[in-house]
C-alpha cells in the first residue's frame, strides 16, 4: 500500500510539473508573438494596447484560445500572419492561421474541389468523390446554381461553403458520405406478350368489364 501511495503520490507531481512546464511554454510563445507583433506593427500595436492593463489581458486570452495549439504552431502562426497582412492580426484570424490548410489533410483546395463539383456526372451522389465535403459543398450552393451561373458568380458562394465544410474536418468532424441510390435487390425479367394478353384477361375480370 505504501508502495502504490508513494507512485501515485509521483506520478501526481509528474503529471503537475508537466502541465506546469506546458504552461510556461505557452506564455513564452504568447509572449514571443506579442513582440513580434510590437516590432512589425508598431503604430498599430501600440494603438490596440495602449496600457499595461490592455496587454496583459489581451495576453491571456490569447493564451486562453491557444492553449490547444503547440508553442512552435502558435509562433509559426504568428510569423505566417505577418508575412501576408500588413494589419494586426485579430484573435480569430490568429486561431486560422494555427489551424491546418484544407490541403495539409489531404483536401482540395477551394478551387479545385470548385471545378470537381461543376464537372461530376449526374447522379451527383452517386460520384466517386475525393471527399465528402467536396459534395456537401456543391448541396449548399445549389447544383442547379452552380451549373448554370459563371464562376466569377458561382465560385464565391461555392468557396464560403467548402471552407466551412472543411473548417469542420479540421476540428476533428467526421462528413456523412453522399447516399448513393440503392440498386434493386432483385431485377424483374420484362413480360412477353401472352404473358401480357392474359394479365390484362385477369385484371379485367377482377374488374368485370
Amino acid at each position: 500500500m505504501t508502495s502504490q501511495s508513494k507512485s501515485s503520490t509521483e506520478a501526481g507531481q509528474a503529471d503537475e510539473s508537466n502541465k506546469s512546464r506546458s504552461s510556461e511554454e505557452h506564455i513564452d510563445a504568447i509572449n514571443q508573438v506579442f513582440v513580434l507583433f510590437r516590432l512589425n506593427y508598431h503604430n498599430q500595436y501600440y494603438s490596440g494596447y495602449s496600457n499595461t492593463e490592455l496587454l496583459n489581458a489581451a495576453k491571456r486570452l490569447w493564451l486562453s484560445a491557444l492553449h490547444d495549439f503547440s508553442p512552435d504552431t502558435i509562433l509559426q502562426a504568428a510569423k505566417k500572419v505577418i508575412k501576408e497582412s500588413e494589419y494586426l492580426p485579430t484573435l480569430n484570424r490568429m486561431i486560422r492561421a494555427c489551424q491546418p490548410s484544407p490541403e495539409e489533410i489531404g483536401l482540395s483546395d477551394a478551387h479545385g474541389a470548385y471545378v470537381e463539383a461543376c464537372r461530376a456526372p449526374n447522379p451527383k451522389a452517386a460520384y466517386h468523390w475525393s471527399h465528402p465535403a467536396v459534395y456537401h459543398a456543391g448541396v449548399a450552393s445549389d447544383w442547379y446554381f452552380l451549373q448554370s451561373s459563371s464562376e466569377k458568380i458561382a465560385f464565391p458562394i461555392y468557396e464560403k461553403h467548402y471552407l466551412k465544410l472543411c473548417e469542420r474536418v479540421m476540428r476533428g468532424e467526421t462528413l456523412t458520405s453522399p447516399n448513393a441510390p440503392v440498386l434493386p435487390q432483385t431485377i424483374e425479367t420484362p413480360l412477353s406478350a401472352e404473358e401480357n394478353v392474359k394479365r390484362m384477361e385477369e385484371l379485367r375480370k377482377k374488374l368485370e368489364i
